[in-house]
């Protein structure tokens, strides 16, 4: 079945090992074929994955894009168990990218991927309301 998609202007879409960059207006493609296709919006580059959640998304694109996903097997699965140390409760995300993983479908794994991006910001979020609680109540405790 053919992937039909619509390009904004200047938008660019990944297509195998080459990018494409559409002109100044709108563009549809139609795609046929099994090569790995990303749209920009879902392109991690190395200078954003600055958490642990983007660097496994890293790992999983690359993945995703190359000849030979085994090649990144090594720093995914080394990614994979620092998160999972780190944060415990990551586990299950981890459980689901790997299945994809496993099956073969690299696509469905990034979604996935894109998930733990989305918890890991919702505990990061809550480590820094609580940095903040605990500030708020020293700045409260008054010296006897």
């Amino acid at each position: 079945m053919a992937l039909k998609v619509e390009l904004k202007p200047n938008e660019r879409i990944l297509i195998g090992e080459s990018v494409i960059t559409n002109c100044n207006q709108r563009s549809w493609l139609v795609i046929e074929g099994a090569s790995p296709i990303l749209r920009e919006k879902d392109i991690l580059t190395a200078t954003r994955a600055d958490t642990p959640a983007k660097r496994i998304y890293l790992a999983v694109q690359l993945m995703y894009t190359s000849r030979d996903p085994r090649a990144h097997h090594e720093i995914y699965f080394s990614l994979v168990r620092q998160i999972v140390q780190a944060a415990p409760s990551t586990w299950g995300y981890v459980e689901n990218i790997n299945n994809q993983i496993l099956i073969g479908n690299l696509y469905k794994a990034l979604k996935e991927a894109k998930k733990l991006i989305s918890y890991e910001e919702g505990l990061l979020q809550d480590a820094k309301r609580g940095a903040n609680l605990q500030k708020r109540g020293k700045a409260n405790v008054k010296p006897a």
